[in-house]
């Protein structure tokens, strides 16, 4: 079966980087060669790879995926994705599809033994190993981009994405994916607080609005939100602001110091210490590196 998706993948993705497919939620993700680990921001979804091999990094703590095992994630997280093995003979070939909380939610309500539980949360990533259940409704998800009837996808596509959500509720990370459907959960409230910092990355972070905005005390959201993201608010503010410079330094052609003003650092002197600690090098040199790199290594 793993044959399969990897020949499947590979008819329907020519170009290296990521693909979206005529399924929703769906894409694909190729590369020719391996990479140098890359700070990414990642969403919330689940990653099947077919062929190669790639690591993800969060904080100090690597996650190694393959063929038969597959990454979750269930918040937006600050990581840095590496792959680590791929060639023009054998490509890197990863199947990504996104999660839905209302799709989660809904299969819960159906069929899930003890439906939506309270728990404390956990580390918004884990890897697990692929149940050949769970693999065969992957392909067959998969198969569907090769069907030229675009009713076969409107229609069977929210039935293969049910089962696999169903197949992973009942495996070893339905935790995680529980705590992603439960409006009132702790991952929940933590999730709002991440969009709160997303969309007011530039501003100065006061951790007390914050929380109270997520409706939990200081201490408890420092202490959930570490859990879930391996870091404190403030460190997930920080890597939120140098990727968005980073990408308006690329996407838009603007300046080192342009861009630190953009996302809310007042002194450039600091914005190039604080970016060239998180990527290596500073602003100028890591772009021009970034745009001759192929795209796959910085989606």
């Amino acid at each position: 079966m793993i044959e399969r998706l990897a020949r499947i993948l590979a008819d329907n993705c020519r170009n290296d980087g990521v693909t979206e497919t005529d399924v929703p939620r769906v894409h694909i993700l190729r590369s020719v060669t391996p990479t140098e680990a890359v700070p990414i921001l990642h969403k919330p979804a689940v990653c099947f790879v077919a062929q190669g091999r790639k690591q993800t990094t969060l904080a100090d703590q690597a996650y190694l995926y393959e063929p038969m095992k597959f990454l979750i994630v269930s918040v937006d997280l600050p990581i840095a994705g590496q792959i680590l093995e791929a060639s023009p003979e054998i490509p890197y070939l990863c199947l990504r599809l996104d999660l839905e909380p209302a799709a989660i939610a809904d299969v819960i309500t159906a069929a899930v033994p003890g439906g939506l539980r309270n728990e404390e949360p956990q580390r918004g990533i884990a890897v697990s190993d692929v149940p050949a259940q769970l693999l065969d409704a992957v392909v067959r998800l998969a198969e569907l981009l090769e069907s030229g009837r675009e009713s076969d996808r409107a229609v069977l596509a929210p039935l293969a994405e049910r089962e696999i959500l169903y197949r992973l509720l009942l495996g070893e990370q339905g935790d995680r994916l529980r705590q992603i459907a439960m409006a009132e959960s702790k991952l929940s409230q933590i999730n709002k607080a991440i969009a709160i910092i997303k969309t007011q990355y530039d501003r100065a972070l006061k951790i007390e609005e914050v929380a109270a905005q997520v409706h939990m005390s200081v201490s408890s959201f420092h202490q959930h939100f570490k859990t879930v993201t391996a870091m404190s608010p403030l460190q997930y503010q920080k890597q939120v602001r140098l990727q968005e410079a980073r990408r308006l330094m690329i996407a838009q052609a603007l300046d080192a110091a342009s861009a630190g003003f953009s996302v809310g650092y007042e002194s450039p002197s600091q914005f190039s210490r604080e970016y060239a600690r998180m990527f290596g090098l500073p602003p100028k040199k890591d772009v021009e590196k970034m745009k001759a790199m192929p795209a796959t290594s910085w989606q």
